[in-house]
């Protein structure tokens, strides 16, 4: 039988351990943020394990952690990377509850306001608003293998991208923010589709928008839970034309095909009607917030959500 081993230890003065030091991966999980990022930290910021021996791994103390959740507030609060590492290395700052003074920010304009989100979006959220590209993919990167994608899309992907459109519907700003942050989320989501050959579905499924919808950003979270799900998708991208549509379906014979509407505008039960018929039966789903008050008429089926909209074309396919 293996030996029990603890947790390292800080010694302090007398002899005596303290709390268990933690790794960068323990930090980053608790942080919300990826472990490249507490890297950079140090590196740039000195905001690394006070007590750190070159040559052993980074193990952070209570006082360590403290002083990155310092930081973190600061960011929170619209601080730019070098300004919170400064607020949080100055032990004498006269800022008290982490109230966070920050020049040319305007009353906090670059803040994004997620209540009730999880850690993870909330870093996610301040890497975005900081413009940290690497920082988003690492993340996005971490979240996708440690919880997949449904659930990545759901709890760490969507509260970011409501509170970025929120923050420009109040202020105007961030729209640079989005388009980083759309970016980033759908290069994660193409990394993590899978290529299916053979797949469990002999005809494919078709992904596309409606005609004139030109968000179809949740297209490639689906794709991708479809693929890893050995089913094999044909993304046919934003804002297709009818007749395109239409020439996909008769080529491909597909067994299945979801129908994306982002705004109700778009959202027209005509275009299922227009789709041409073929020898075998093809399945239709409508899904995104464009179709929730609409009219879905047969042979259309809705979809609520990436879960619903993956388990429905999985169970209609194979």
């Amino acid at each position: 039988m293996a030996p029990v081993t603890t947790p390292p230890e800080r010694a302090s003065a007398g002899g005596q351990t303290s709390e268990p030091l933690l790794s960068v991966a323990a930090v980053a999980r608790r942080l919300g943020v990826a472990p490249a990022t507490l890297r950079t930290w140090d590196r740039r910021y000195g905001l690394g394990p006070s007590g750190h021996t070159v040559g052993r791994h980074r193990k952070y103390g209570p006082r360590d952690v403290a002083r990155l959740e310092l930081m973190q507030r600061a960011l929170l609060r619209g601080a730019s990377s070098a300004e919170a590492a400064r607020f949080a290395l100055d032990s004498k700052s006269s800022m008290t509850h982490g109230e966070v003074f920050i020049a040319g920010s305007g009353g906090g304009g670059r803040v994004l306001k997620m209540p009730g989100a999880s850690p993870m979006a909330r870093g996610l959220g301040r890497a975005a608003v900081a413009m940290d590209s690497i920082a988003v993919q690492g993340m996005l990167a971490d979240s996708l293998a440690s919880d997949g994608v449904i659930a990545t899309w759901n709890e760490v992907v969507r509260p970011v991208l409501t509170a970025v459109a929120a923050r420009w519907q109040l202020s105007g700003a961030g729209v640079e923010v989005e388009h980083l942050l759309n970016e980033c989320v759908l290069a994660a989501f193409v990394r993590a589709t899978p290529l299916v050959t053979p797949g469990r579905n002999h005809r494919p499924v078709l992904l596309a928008c409606m005609p004139e919808e030109r968000h179809n950003l949740p297209l490639y979270p689906l794709a991708a839970e479809l693929a890893q799900r050995g089913i094999v998708v044909r993304q046919l991208g934003a804002a297709l034309p009818l007749d395109a549509l239409s020439g996909a379906v008769r080529r491909t014979a597909p067994s299945a095909v979801v129908l994306w509407a982002q705004l109700p505008r778009y959202a027209d039960p005509g275009v299922v009607s227009a789709l041409p018929r073929t020898r075998q039966q093809v399945r239709v789903f409508v899904g995104g917030p464009g179709w929730r008050r609409g009219v879905v008429t047969p042979p259309a089926e809705r979809v609520e959500d990436l879960a619903a909209a993956a388990a429905a074309v999985e169970a209609a396919v194979t």
